[in-house]
């Protein structure tokens, strides 16, 4: 049988692949309204929402298929100090590296952000804004204001980061996007495709509105707390379909099992 649950099981591995990216209708709506904004004149743009919505992959998406389109950067790992930032910021001014001792002057920036406007329209993809220093978050807004650079950010979307927004972002931003947790029936199409991307056909047959309905309960229909629990529970069939084989009823996705992956990971308390 050569131990298809180890192929089943990596299909839930939580990581950003573009090229397995999953379209169900709230994401496809984000996606269109992220679209329709690049040809508008909003300075920026907030995608928010919890942690596992899919907004990371959603800036990968859009990057993906605009970079073609339009001049449009994506810095998708937050930078660790002020002068990491304006180093890549540096480069996609002028396509060149920040020489090593340069004194990173945030008034050069914003004068240089100023000369190009009209002349060219930069897109800046900025994952995770929640991660950058207070001081970083109102130089960002400062430069949004010189109109030649329009930044799409993501950020979580909890009561902290709510106020991170307010404080920095609320009058610039001239839209917001947010992202929510998958419905049963959305659930059931994400758990589907992911499963047929890599050629469980079989398997996804086998997922039935009472297993999703389990899923959904437990997982609140979360797109990352899925993919733990889907992992889990093919790791456990995987350990029977090598140890034990006579204990797993190929024709169907147990309960019981799934039980078992949900309290290994702490969504059961027993």
């Amino acid at each position: 049988m050569s131990y298809r649950y180890t192929d089943a099981k990596e299909a839930f591995i939580d990581e950003v692949k573009t090229g397995e990216y999953i379209e169900l209708e709230g994401s496809r709506r984000a996606f269109r309204q992220l679209e329709h904004s690049l040809g508008k004149s909003t300075k920026m743009v907030l995608i928010y929402g919890k942690p596992g919505t899919g907004k990371t992959l959603l800036l990968h998406r859009l990057y993906e298929k605009k970079r073609g389109e339009v001049e449009i950067h994506l810095l998708d790992i937050p930078s660790g100090t002020r002068r990491e930032f304006y180093r890549k910021l540096f480069r996609i001014f002028t396509g060149k590296d920040l020489p090593p001792k340069t004194k990173v002057d945030f008034e050069t920036f914003v004068a240089f952000a100023r000369r190009i406007k009209g002349k060219r329209e930069i897109v800046v993809l900025l994952d995770e804004a929640q991660m950058y220093p207070k001081e970083m978050l109102e130089e960002i807004r400062v430069l949004s204001d010189t109109g030649s650079i329009k930044f799409i950010i993501t950020l979580h979307k909890t009561e902290d980061e709510d106020l991170v927004a307010k404080q920095h972002f609320q009058s610039r931003i001239w839209e917001t996007i947010e992202l929510r947790d998958a419905t049963p029936l959305e659930l059931n199409a994400y758990i589907h495709k992911r499963l047929l991307q890599h050629g469980h056909n079989e398997l996804a047959s086998l997922f039935r509105d009472r297993q999703i309905k389990l899923i959904h309960r437990w997982t609140g229909g979360n797109f990352r707390e899925c993919n733990k629990l889907l992992y889990t529970l093919f790791e456990i069939y995987e350990y029977y379909d090598q140890h034990d084989p006579q204990k797993i009823d190929y024709n169907k996705i147990s309960i019981k099992y799934l039980e078992m992956a949900a309290i290994k990971i702490g969504f059961i308390h027993v």
